[in-house]
């Protein structure tokens, strides 16, 4: 099963009624939500020096990991409507609403898509002291010991904990989820990561 990350880069709905044409009159910071070393923090600091050249102006890139990945869209959304500050995120900007109350933020009404920038599938990983090189080896230890299977993710409510969480109800386990700041950060005593890969 593949879930596909779709990236995009965001502004507020004011920018779009707003003359392109001296756009941007000064620095551009792209905000995103994952945190350095993150699929979005890396597709935005090799977008950045590009937008750059372009527009002969400074484009900074932001890291707001948090919540969810919820605190960068509530930063950007509460930023002036110039276009000058950018959202780069995910599909969890779409499904946040459904999944957290009370956002500071309406991720429909705030937020106009500007361009997707890539997609990538995601990969399951077995740490190598389980023994575990295939799906079906995977999910047969988790049947065998169910409720102590581990994985982790990039986050709570992301499109990476959820794309676990349907792979858990299609393979019939009960795997157990551990939050984690970063899947980079998952500790090796954990016998299972998500993580996310560049597509080949």
């Amino acid at each position: 099963m593949l879930t596909r990350m779709v990236l995009g880069v965001i502004c507020l709905l004011t920018v779009m009624l707003q003359s392109s044409l001296d756009y941007p009159t000064g620095p551009v910071r792209m905000i995103e939500g994952f945190g350095a070393g993150s699929g979005p923090d890396l597709v935005a600091r090799a977008l950045s020096p590009k937008l750059s050249r372009l527009w002969r102006q400074l484009v900074s890139v932001e890291n707001h990991p948090g919540a969810g990945s919820t605190a960068a869209p509530a930063l950007v959304a509460k930023s002036p409507g110039d276009g000058h500050t950018l959202l780069v995120h995910t599909s969890a900007l779409a499904y946040s609403a459904a999944l957290v109350k009370n956002l500071p933020y309406d991720p429909l009404k705030d937020f106009i898509p500007v361009a997707p920038l890539t997609s990538q599938p995601y990969v399951i990983v077995a740490s190598k002291l389980s023994g575990i090189v295939t799906v079906g080896q995977l999910i047969a230890a988790a049947k065998a010991k169910p409720g102590e299977l581990k994985f982790g993710s990039t986050g709570t409510g992301t499109a990476t904990h959820l794309g676990l969480e349907e792979f858990d109800r299609a393979a019939g386990i009960k795997a157990v989820y551990v939050p984690l700041d970063m899947a980079t950060r998952l500790p090796k005593s954990l016998p299972i990561r998500s993580q996310a890969a560049s597509r080949t």
